[in-house]
């Protein structure tokens, strides 16, 4: 409730949380807010300009834009939750077990992480859709492969941080086993870490996933997705540019809500960020030490 209402009193991550909500909802409930059938094809329609039936107008098989969209929303937003969701549980898993206990545990994991982060991600997520073919699920796949290295190594750094306190030590010593020191003092106390990596990374997963269908490596047609509704529509950017423009700005709308979104999250979270800006009139001036600094740091 606290954090809902730290969020409320900024107004750009109070409407990026709207544009958020409301962009999932309309997901989840697409059959229901769709006015058509987004893969009905109607030939009479190609191409057809927007009327009061059809508010966003027709593509080049007469198909209605607006359901597509909104159909568009599942794999481009929220498919991509899904595979985020599963690349930091598990990424948070290694990191606390690396983090935490450290040793043979740690060392074992890091290298198996530098192996990982030592290719370009890009490069990494076309290698592995090159292997296992095109399509939406092994793209889904290819970023949870991807991805949970570089959780766990920002996780681990959190959690070695943090288990250096006095309070975490303390309670080593008086006996209380390992899990309950995790459960009850570790993990409140990295989850607002966790968030932020979390909040951060959906956006470039969003942008990935709509540039791997736009080069047609996602989800085939005539399924709906944003980035493939681009590709369709490059043959009459000129002539038509609507039909790019309502897919590009959605992409970027959404995007930056969830960009907004997650530095207000770091404010809301991060005491010390959030007495910085109330000190210095609403500016965010407080020098920030990035996640790659701090691990840079443990190593030294």
């Amino acid at each position: 409730m606290r954090l809902l209402k730290d969020l409320s009193k900024d107004r750009l991550a109070a409407i990026s949380f709207i544009v958020i909500a409301v962009t999932i909802i309309a997901g989840i409930f697409a059959p229901f807010f769709a006015p058509h059938d987004p893969n009905q094809v109607n030939m009479s329609l190609r191409y057809a300009s927007p009327s009061w039936e059809y508010l966003l107008g027709n593509d080049h098989l007469g198909r209605c834009i607006l359901s597509r969209m909104i159909y568009g929303i599942r794999p481009s937003v929220l498919w991509v939750l899904v595979a985020l969701c599963i690349s930091v549980l598990f990424g948070a898993c290694l990191g606390f077990l690396a983090g935490y206990f450290r040793g043979k545990a740690d060392a074992f994991i890091m290298r198996v992480c530098d192996i990982m982060l030592s290719f370009p991600g890009y490069v990494m997520t076309l290698a592995i859709v090159g292997v296992l073919g095109v399509g939406l699920e092994n793209i889904l796949i290819a970023f949870i492969l991807v991805k949970w290295a570089w959780f766990a190594r920002v996780i681990r750094a959190s959690v070695m941080q943090y288990s250096e306190l006095e309070y975490i030590q303390f309670s080593k010593a008086t006996g209380i086993s390992n899990l309950k020191i995790i459960f009850r003092h570790l993990i409140p106390v990295t989850f607002s870490d966790i968030a932020v990596i979390s909040s951060s990374s959906i956006g470039s997963m969003v942008l990935q996933i709509s540039g791997f269908s736009f080069l047609g490596l996602g989800i085939q047609a005539p399924n709906a997705e944003w980035g493939m509704m681009l590709n369709e529509a490059r043959e009459v950017m000129f002539t038509r540019p609507e039909l790019m423009l309502v897919p590009g700005l959605a992409i970027v709308m959404v995007v930056s809500a969830f960009n907004f979104l997650s530095d207000a999250l770091q404010v809301a979270l991060d005491p010390k960020l959030k007495t910085s800006k109330s000190k210095f009139g609403g500016k965010l001036v407080a020098s920030k030490i990035t996640y790659q600094e701090k691990e840079v740091a443990n190593k030294l």
